[in-house]
């Protein structure tokens, strides 16, 4: 089946103010990739996620959402669009007083005319999706940080994104806990068909779950590679590129 363009990056400049922190990126998100955003620590790699979730207004250029122009549109396609977004912040940002139902709960009672038992019945379903299942009465504070992940992601599944957007979902995790939430990814992806775009410098999650990428350069400002990570490494040219890949251990 041919690959369906979900997200088109054209021509993007970005930065704050007279800086540019990247400039000329042209990359295409395909619906049902697993895309990576990489780089090394200063390339703008949250700055990129912020343009593209609505954020960050471009200093240059288009970002596409099915053939849409986000940032040309009306604000009321803006915002339809951005309903259509799911993001697990790196800290997670559930609301502490909350029990994990209350938080995964939040976005449906704002945004949709579910009774409080359709409600109720949403929360566990996902809950249950990322292995928390009776885990809905617990708070924040009594849980693991990478349940704390999974309840975050939970509540960033609540209505039914077509595109996912993880920040640095490894931060904190062990390397048990972290190819857990890399199984994960991959199973809501495989059953879901969401697209997924994630801000990451993990090397195992990178190549255990992406299949399209953009490395942004921090030293010439712009992307100096695209496309599946593997391949990358596989068959780059580029010396920093490939330093990145290998951690430098290359002989």
């Amino acid at each position: 089946m041919a690959a369906e363009p979900h997200i088109v990056v054209k021509d993007l400049d970005m930065g704050y103010g007279a800086f540019v922190v990247m400039r000329n990126l042209n990359f295409t998100v395909n619906r049902g990739d697993i895309f990576i955003i990489m780089g090394g620590s200063g390339c703008g790699k949250s700055t990129l996620m912020k343009v593209l979730i609505g954020l960050l207004v471009p200093l240059r250029g288009e970002v596409l959402y099915n053939g849409v122009s986000y940032w040309e549109t009306e604000p009321s396609e803006r915002e339809r669009i951005m309903t259509r977004f799911g993001i697990l912040y790196q800290s997670c940002a559930l609301w502490s007083s909350m029990t994990l139902a209350e938080n995964v709960a939040l976005p449906l009672q704002q945004y949709t005319k579910l009774s409080p038992s359709q409600t109720q019945e949403l929360v566990s379903l996902k809950l249950a999706l990322v292995g928390l299942a009776g885990f809905e009465d617990y708070y924040p504070s009594e849980i693991s940080g990478g349940m704390k992940k999974r309840a975050g992601l939970a509540r960033a599944m609540a209505l039914d994104p077509d595109i996912l957007f993880f920040d640095e979902p490894s931060a904190g995790l062990d390397p048990i806990s972290s190819r857990l939430l890399d199984d994960l990814i991959l199973e809501l992806r495989d059953s879901l068909g969401t697209t997924i775009v994630i801000v990451t410098h993990e090397l195992a999650s990178i190549f255990a779950v992406g299949n399209n990428s953009v490395y942004l350069d921090v030293n010439t400002r712009t992307m100096t590679a695209n496309g599946d990570p593997k391949k990358l490494l596989a068959e780059s040219k580029d010396p920093i590129v490939r330093k990145f890949l290998t951690r430098g251990k290359e002989t």
